[in-house]
This record gives structure tokens, sequence and C-alpha cells, in this order.
């Protein structure tokens, strides 16, 4: 494809409310994994908030059947013959795969400076404590491949949210269908959504923990979530290109969402219910409203903190479990014991809210350390070492 047609493309996906709707996400998964591993707040709205932090995803994965349909749509005819589909696939692993390696090999090499650290002060290290996390060896080797969370292995393995990766990658392979069924009529749009909605609601009915699957069924429910988003992105194409509307009915309609979002989570009670389904709605729906790229929300969202955010939320999210389980180290050898008194105040006081609060600021500096420095530098020597054919620069592809 020649370079003019190429910059055509780039900047006909461009979506920057989507862009910087990534950003907030990777937070509320990071307050949610904190709080089920350590503790949780005891203030109602900020205990709601996190602990529906896993159904987050469901945005993450409707976000990227919606805009891999969006940008790819013109393509599909290179994306269902051989060469064209090995190209995309090429494509999405640079985006994916260099980070996801760099952390896996980190938290390798995390369990050897640990456990090192454990024999030496002759303690146990948290790696072989009772309730460890999964670092065996095929773990690590299904991780290589992508392959870990395709319902082979028992357990979430060594840099747990991957799990999320290893599903995004199996959507990619099956992205061509998708988008093969999603041309035509404006109804297979409609049907899409409608099959998607059936699926996840078939794996919450079945589900033990609501919608928080991740090893297992894991595929399944983003297959289920990224056919909404195709499904989405059909609607889109056709509403976009009658859009007379003013911008204040975009933001009507974008606040409403938010506003009905907040009522779910604080009135539906607890998490890992079937009321999950409720809180999803929402965030489904949040995507298409924000697609249009006006209204008071969309244009909050394409100010420079939520754009670098969202630049920065792949690495956000990858990068969280290093610092979760170094958390779990200084609780085991560094923390004072509960009762010292520090700064006039109880520890186990002071660190109930600065455990936290610290928590979510390490996580964003160091993702943005991590896309700055490794993810976004390694993705473009890759692509220019191998090409950026079907891969247009500006998709802002979510994580």
């Amino acid at each position: 494809m020649g370079q003019g047609l190429q910059n055509k493309t780039t900047k006909a996906v461009t979506i920057k409310a989507l862009a910087g709707a990534r950003g907030f996400p990777p937070l509320v998964v990071v307050m949610f994994h904190f709080s089920e591993g350590h503790h949780y707040s005891g203030w109602r709205p900020l205990d709601f908030l996190a602990t529906r932090g896993y159904l987050w995803v469901e945005f993450f994965f409707v976000l990227s059947g919606f805009i891999l349909t969006h940008a790819y749509w013109p393509r599909l005819g290179d994306l269902l013959k051989l060469r064209g589909y090995g190209e995309f696939l090429r494509a999405r692993l640079i985006r994916l795969y260099p980070l996801h390696l760099f952390m896996l090999l980190w938290i390798l090499g995390l369990v050897i400076a640990l456990r090192a650290l454990g024999h030496a002060g002759g303690y146990l290290s948290i790696f072989d404590a009772k309730y460890h996390q999964d670092i065996s060896t095929q773990g690590f080797a299904l991780s290589v491949l992508l392959i870990h969370a395709w319902n082979t292995m028992p357990s979430l393995t060594w840099n747990g949210v991957s799990w999320f990766v290893s599903v995004e990658f199996a959507l990619c392979l099956l992205f061509p269908v998708l988008l093969w069924l999603a041309e035509g009529k404006v109804w297979r749009g409609f049907a899409l959504i409608g099959c998607g909605l059936a699926g996840l609601t078939a794996l919450l009915l079945t589900s033990q923990h609501g919608l928080d699957i991740t090893f297992h069924n894991g595929v399944l429910r983003g297959l289920s979530d990224f056919t909404v988003g195709v499904g989405l992105a059909v609607l889109f194409r056709r509403v976009k290109a009658r859009d007379r509307m003013p911008d204040w009915v975009h933001s009507v309609l974008q606040v409403t969402l938010l506003a009905l979002l907040g009522y779910i989570i604080m009135h539906t009670g607890w998490s890992h219910t079937r009321y999950d389904i409720f809180t999803v709605l929402p965030l489904m729906a949040l995507v298409f409203a924000l697609a249009f790229d006006r209204g008071i929300v969309a244009r909050g969202l394409q100010m420079k903190l939520p754009q670098l955010l969202g630049e920065w939320s792949y690495a956000i999210y990858l990068g969280q479990t290093a610092w979760l389980l170094f958390i779990r180290f200084l609780e085991q050898c560094v923390y004072p014991a509960p009762e010292t008194i520090v700064l006039g105040l109880r520890f186990s006081d002071l660190i109930w809210w600065l455990e936290p609060l610290c928590l979510v600021i390490v996580c964003t500096a160091w993702g943005a350390l991590l896309a700055e420095r490794i993810e976004l530098p390694l993705a473009a020597k890759l692509r220019a070492r191998f090409g950026r054919r079907l891969d247009p620069q500006s998709v802002p592809t979510p994580n």
C-alpha cells in the first residue's frame, strides 16, 4: 500500500476520546487487585468502585473490537488473504508482545532475587509461601507462547494480569472472521451485539465469580465483549455518516451514561454476582458514545493528561504485578509491627491509606517508564525492521 494511502487511513481512524478513555481503567484495576489481596478502605464509594475493577476489562475488550473494526474495515480484503493475515498478526504482536515478554522476564528476575534474599535471611520467600502465585515451568512456557489463558492452566501464572494479553492474541487470530461477519447490512451489527451479550450472559449464569473470568473461559469472555465492540462499530459507521446532532446532545448522553454507571456501582451491592451485567452495559455504551469525539466528556478525554495516561495504559496494566508482589515483600520483611507508632500514629493506621495511594502513583510512574523506555521504542524498532503494513500508526489499540 502506498504511503499516501497509509497516511490517509491513519488520519481517518484517530479517535482521541477513546484513546484518552483508556487512561482511567488500569488504575481502577490496580485498586481492585490491591484491595482483594490486602484490604479495602472502608469508605463505601471507593470500595464499591475498586471491587468492580475487573469489569473494566469488558470496556477494554469492547474497545478493542470497536477500534480494530473501525480501523481495518477497508482492509477486509487484505485480512482474508494469507499474506495479509500474517502481516496483521505480526503488527498486533509488535504491539502486544515486547512488553509482555519484558514483564515476564522481570517477574522471573523478581522470583530469583526474593528467593535469594529469603535464603540469605533464613526466611521463606513469598514465592514459596502457602498461597503463592503459580511460577511453574509450564506456566512460563505457555506465557511465552501467549496461550496461558486458553484454558491451559489451572490458575493465573507468572505475571497474572497478562491473561488479558493471551486472550487479546486469541481475538486477533479470530478478528478477520468477525470482520467478515460484520460486512453488509446494518442488522449484522445488531446481531453481533446480541450474540456477544448472549455469550456474556451465559458465562455469567454459569460462573461462581460473576464476570471475573480469567485463565478459565477468559477467551469466551473476551470474545463475547469483543463481538459487541465489532457490532457497535458497524452501527457507528452508519450513524456517524448521518450525525447532525449538536454537541450538547452528545454531552447529555455521555453524562447520563456516567451517572447511570455511578448509580449502578453504588446500588447493586458487592461484586462477583450476576448483577455484574448491569455495570457492564453502560461501560459498553460509553465506547459508542465517546467514539463521535464530541461532547463534554469527550473533550475532557482529549486533554493532554488523559491522552498521556491512555498512551501509558497498557504498560500501567501489565506492570502492576511487580509492585503488588513488592508490597507483599515489604509486609513480610520490612514493615514494623502494626502497633508501632510512626509520626504519632499506629503504623497500621498510617499505612491503611498511604499504601494504596503510593501504589497508584508508583504504578503510573512505572507504566510511564515502561511505555517510554521499553514498549514504544521496541515497537518503533520492530516496525522499522518489518514495516507498517496493516498497522495504522494512530490506532489507539486498547490494552
